[in-house]
């Protein structure tokens, strides 16, 4: 059994609208619809979990009904922090799910994830228990020595851009993240599932990413991601998971 974590909790005040991002329309649709699209398409996945920003949890039912999501199975309020939403998503699936079964993690607001990401992340997961998407990072990195100048820089064929999807298994989830809020380790800030099991010795193991599975976070991303779908046929943007292009 695999079941999908999404996490929807964000208010988007980047955005710079009034309503939260992920419930922004694009043509007409939620980008969070465009989202679950591709997991409910996706054969690997049996069933969805969304972590919901408060009081949209029954828009969020009408729209699945609407645009046909019905692997969607619950849909949980979210925490202060996106590590808060995870962890009540994690722990909402205790006793619904059994230790070994998979549990994929994805950002409501990366609508372009690849049906081929989404195998080789699960498929991963099976194989050595996590799973990370991840590209190779191209530019160079420099090391500041103070604020004008660098001697120092990190090669670049050590470094790997992570990424949601990301895959579990539940034993795993559930033990480290109850590890990570009892110590306060890996929680704050800008930590995410993947950083924390880092900081708590756990080895992760890349998958494959995508560069069109942009995280849609600034005016410049929305108008972004509609130019893209006005370049697709429209029966191509129409559910099922996206292929790459």
């Amino acid at each position: 059994m695999t079941t999908a974590v999404i996490v929807a909790g964000g208010s988007g005040v980047r955005m710079g609208k009034d309503i939260p991002k992920q419930f922004i329309e694009v043509l007409g649709k939620p980008i969070l619809i465009y989202t679950l699209e591709g997991f409910e398409a996706h054969p690997l996945i049996d069933q969805i979990e969304v972590v919901c920003i408060e009081g949209w949890q029954e828009r969020l039912w009408d729209y699945a009904r609407q645009y046909g999501i019905h692997k969607l199975k619950w849909v949980i309020p979210g925490g202060e922090t996106v590590q808060e939403s995870i962890r009540n998503g994690v722990f909402h699936l205790d006793g619904k799910v059994n230790e070994e079964d998979i549990i994929v993690i994805h950002d409501g607001i990366r609508p372009l994830v690849d049906a081929s990401v989404l195998t080789d992340v699960i498929e991963k997961a099976l194989r050595y228990g996590n799973a990370v998407s991840s590209l190779p990072y191209n530019e160079q990195i420099f090391l500041a020595d103070d604020a004008i100048s660098t001697t120092r820089y990190i090669p670049r064929e050590t470094l790997r851009r992570v990424m949601t999807p990301q895959a579990y298994t539940f034993s795993l989830l559930e033990q480290k993240y109850r590890q990570a809020f009892d110590q306060g380790v890996g929680i704050h800030g800008s930590h995410y599932t993947n950083t924390m099991m880092a900081e708590l010795g756990v080895r992760l193991y890349f998958a494959a990413g995508s560069d069109k599975n942009i995280k849609l976070t600034t005016a410049d991303d929305l108008a972004w991601f509609r130019a893209y779908l006005q370049s697709i046929p429209r029966q191509n943007r129409e559910g099922g998971p996206h292929e790459s292009v």
